[in-house]
């Protein structure tokens, strides 16, 4: 039997877990927060959040002090995000909000 779940999700986010890991964080007010945290609580909280944001495991780009990022809706373009770089541009680049409301 296959059931189905719903959810409110208006896109996907891969966010490169062991680039994540590297960095240390490198995201938020302090600089501590990872990217996919942030992301998150840029989104909303589980099925109910805008966009699902899924920390991977490598996702073989391997950028210095970067992240890499995969928006589902673009697979053929990657991100990479540097370490400190704003919530508000990537969550406008990755489309979690409009260019004009960010």
């Amino acid at each position: 039997m296959i059931r189905m779940a719903k959810s409110r999700w208006t896109g996907v986010v891969l966010v490169c877990g062991k680039c994540s890991k590297k960095i240390d964080g490198g995201f938020g007010d302090d600089g501590s927060t990872s990217l996919a945290k942030a992301l998150r609580q840029r989104a909303g909280k589980g099925r109910k959040a805008t966009h699902g944001v899924i920390e991977t495991k490598c996702l073989k780009l391997c950028p210095k002090r970067a992240v890499a990022v995969v928006d589902a809706a673009c697979p053929e373009r990657w991100l990479v995000v540097d370490a400190g770089e704003s919530i508000d541009a990537v969550a406008v680049r990755i489309g979690m909000v409009p260019a004009d409301q960010a």
